[in-house]
């Protein structure tokens, strides 16, 4: 009886051993892996979470707080604006009040200086008159004009009103001849209307006349005419020159 012989050699497949594939192990180490890498992200995320909440917190906080700045700060830029804008206004009140202060300091000299002529016009001594004119001055101006100044008065009707119309001639010597300046002349027009006049107790007229070259003035004529009377005075020609027109 012949027998089979036994080879030394046992043929194995592949991949295998023990009965389960090479590749369980290495599955268990990787999914064990993951696992602890998921587990120590799920642990800092829970660790970390409170302070992210707080520090997300902070941050609502802090941009609130950066536009309540904001706020604040475009709040006081509009008050300043508003301050300097109420301040330039102010500043041009005050010097409008001054200058009104200033004017109302003239009106007031001046009507100080009125009141004390009126009481000199209308003093216990004063001679009572009705219209007439109290004073009359010439001043040479420097266009070669002479500018004067006729003051009307009346304390004898108190409380009435003198209207009428004022002129002047200028009487004196030309080329040696006694010569007389009339209203016309002394305008150098023709028709001159006389000059307004409409007062209580008095006023001031104020003009300006022309004079002939070689003319020496030595008496004023004043005419003063109205519906309640007129008059006429002389005086004479005063003033600081020599008195000769130019």
């Amino acid at each position: 009886m012949s027998h089979r012989s036994t080879s030394r050699f046992q043929i194995t497949p592949r991949g295998t051993g023990n009965g389960r594939p090479r590749w369980v192990p290495i599955a268990i180490i990787a999914g064990a892996w993951l696992l602890s890498l998921l587990l120590v992200g799920w642990l800092a995320w829970r660790n970390a979470s409170p302070d992210a909440g707080g520090l997300r917190e902070k941050l609502q906080q802090s941009e609130q707080l950066v536009e309540q700045q904001r706020s604040q700060l475009e709040d006081q830029r509009q008050r300043q604006a508003t301050l300097e804008a109420s301040d330039k206004i102010s500043r041009a009140a005050n010097t409008e009040v001054q200058a009104s202060l200033a004017e109302r300091d003239e009106e007031i000299a001046g009507l100080r200086a009125d009141v004390a002529f009126y009481e000199r016009l209308v003093g216990s001594t004063s001679q009572r008159k009705g219209l007439n004119a109290h004073s009359v001055e010439f001043s040479p101006e420097a266009a070669g004009t002479w500018h004067y100044s006729v003051v009307l008065t009346q304390n004898l009707n108190r409380g009435a009103i003198s209207q009428g119309q004022m002129r002047f001639s200028v009487e004196g010597v030309k080329d040696g001849k006694l010569t007389t300046v009339s209203w016309d002349d002394l305008h150098q027009r023709k028709s001159v209307p006389g000059q307004e006049y409409s007062f209580r107790y008095f006023q001031q007229l104020d003009g300006s006349v022309m004079l002939p070259r070689d003319f020496t003035p030595q008496r004023v004529r004043v005419s003063l005419s109205g519906p309640g009377g007129g008059a006429t005075q002389t005086f004479d020609w005063k003033l600081a020159g020599n008195g000769r027109g130019e």
